[in-house]
C-alpha cells in the first residue's frame, strides 16, 4: 500500500524546519480551538501535548487516557489545521510500535514524542538500551508506513531527578546519543535547564535538541544562540491561558 502523500510531504516539512541555532517553535496544542489560534497566528506546525489534552477532558496525564482516545482528538486538530502536527505519545501506552505508527498515520499525524518512563509499569525507567530499541522499533514501523515521521527521543533524566546531579548530564547525553543511532530525528532532555547547561546538551548531542520553554515568559531570541533546534510549551501555554482566564472571570464573581 503506498503512504499518503500529504503525509509524506508534511513529515518532509516537518522534519526540515529542524535547524539548530534557528529553532522552530511548535505551540503545544490541545484541541482544534487552540490548534488554530496557533496556526491563524502563522505558526507552521504544531504538537499535541498529552499533558494539556488530558486537562481538557478530566483525565490525569501519564497515561490516563487511552490512546484511541488521544487519536479522537488528534484527528479533530488535524482536520482543522492545515499544517504538520506532532503528537506526544507518552511512554507508548504498552503498545506495539506498528500499532503506534498506525494510529498516528491514521489520526493525521506525521510526528511523535516518546519518552523513557513507563506509566504502564510502575512509571519505571527504561533502559538507555531499551529506550533505543523502541526508537527503532517506531521508525522501522515507520518506514514501513512510507513515511518519514519525525521521532523525537525524550528523556525523563532531569524530571525525574534521576540518580547523581554531577554525572546527569552525561547519562542523559549517553542515553539521547543510543536514541539518535536508533533512527531517532530529534532529541528532548526534557526539563528548563540553565544557559549553560542547554548550550552544553546542544553542542553534545549529534541532532537538534528540543527545549521546553513558558511562552509568557521566556525570551524568544534566547533559545537559538545557545544551538536549540526546536522550543515547545509543554502544558505552560494551556497554564497560561488559564491564568489569564480566572483573571477575566474574577471581575464577575
Amino acid at each position: 500500500m503506498s503512504a499518503d502523500s500529504t503525509a509524506v510531504d508534511r513529515a518532509n516539512a516537518l522534519l526540515a524546519l529542524h535547524q539548530p541555532g534557528n529553532p522552530v517553535i511548535l505551540p503545544t496544542v490541545w484541541d482544534a480551538w487552540s490548534a488554530r489560534l496557533a496556526t491563524e497566528t502563522g505558526f507552521a506546525a504544531l504538537t499535541v501535548g498529552s499533558h494539556p489534552v488530558a486537562d481538557s477532558v478530566g483525565k490525569p496525564d501519564n497515561e490516563g487516557m487511552s490512546f484511541d482516545d488521544l487519536l479522537a482528538r488528534v484527528a479533530q486538530i488535524t482536520a482543522a489545521v492545515d499544517v504538520p502536527v506532532s503528537v506526544d505519545i507518552e511512554s507508548g501506552y504498552g503498545l506495539a510500535p506498528s500499532r503506534l505508527i498506525e494510529g498516528l498515520l491514521g489520526a493525521g499525524g506525521v510526528g511523535l514524542n516518546i519518552e523513557d518512563s513507563v506509566h504502564s509499569e510502575g512509571k519505571r525507567l527504561r533502559s538507555a538500551g531499551e529506550h533505543a530499541e523502541l526508537v527503532g522499533a517506531l521508525r522501522a514501523a515507520a518506514d514501513s508506513a512510507g513515511v518519514h515521521v519525525v521521532i523525537n527521543a525524550r528523556t525523563d533524566l532531569f524530571l525525574r531527578q534521576d540518580g547523581d546531579e554531577s554525572d546527569r548530564v552525561e547519562r542523559a547525553v549517553a542515553r539521547l546519543k543510543e536514541a539518535a543511532a536508533a533512527g531517532a530525528d530529534v532529541l528532548y532532555p526534557v526539563g528548563r535547564h540553565d544557559p549553560e547547561t542547554l548550550r552544553r546538551l546542544t553542542a553534545e548531542l549529534p541532532l537538534p535538541v528540543n527545549a521546553i520553554a513558558l511562552p509568557d515568559q521566556d525570551d524568544p531570541a534566547s533559545f537559538g544562540p545557545l544551538g536549540v533546534g526546536r522550543i515547545s510549551f509543554g502544558p505552560f501555554f494551556q497554564a497560561a491561558l488559564g491564568a489569564r482566564a480566572k483573571e477575566i472571570l474574577a471581575r464577575w464573581n
